[in-house]
């Protein structure tokens, strides 16, 4: 690949001293993950904001957590057919080969996906209303809860109100997969969904009973 360049020497540097550091004090534990594989016990459905580091919030170790990153934190509704279907490959591994116990969907504050949303919704943004805009297409899974935060007045509860939605119906979305869904009702799988805020560093989590997020 002509276009592909070697590692920025930030990185190498980075690199070497965590080979240094932490590699060499933890370098049995990383041997056994290597040689019996990984049996992490939750699956975080994160979004790509590098703002958002699940293992440094939770203090997770290597081999405790199945990350899966994407734009918004969001799943899709579970279909079949022949387009590539990256997060819904990922749950099913996680979900059927990994056995984890937890799926975690957690949202974050200031969330850019769900700001281009809004903006699409609200009819400024046109580059993303595009049939060739990635961004766009992936953001129309959370479409439909534009209806439910609509008519919150401040621009900034009204973005909240819809980050918080993005959780909500990726749990639900999440229901729709078969093999998600029987490991739910035969209790060997729970789901949840949280909501960081970045600057306060609070994080919420969903209470069903109370159809609310509070504070964990």
């Amino acid at each position: 690949m002509k276009n592909a360049r070697p590692l920025p020497s930030y990185l190498v540097q980075r690199y070497h001293g965590w080979k240094a550091t932490s590699y060499a004090e933890n370098q049995s534990w990383y041997r056994r993950l290597a040689e019996e594989g990984q049996h992490p016990r939750a699956m975080i459905i994160s979004c790509c904001d590098s703002r958002v580091q699940v293992t440094s919030i939770f203090g997770a170790d290597q081999g405790e957590f199945f990350i899966h990153r994407n734009i918004a934190n969001l799943v899709p509704p579970y279909e079949t057919g022949g387009s590539r279907h990256g997060t819904s490959a990922t749950i099913e591994y996680a979900v059927t080969a990994l056995k984890v116990a937890h799926v975690i969907v957690m949202g974050h504050s200031n969330c850019g996906g769900v700001q281009g949303c809004l903006d699409m919704c609200e009819g400024s943004a046109p580059a993303l209303e595009k049939k060739s805009s990635f961004v766009g297409r992936w953001m129309d899974i959370l479409r439909p809860s534009y209806e439910k935060v609509k008519d919150i007045p401040d621009p900034n509860d009204r973005a909240q109100a819809l980050e918080h939605e993005a959780v909500l119906i990726s749990l639900k979305n999440l229901m729709t997969f078969p093999f998600v869904a029987s490991e739910v009702e035969a209790g060997r799988l729970s789901l949840h969904g949280v909501w960081l805020d970045i600057g306060p560093g609070g994080v919420l989590h969903y209470i069903p009973e109370h159809d609310k997020f509070v504070a964990v």
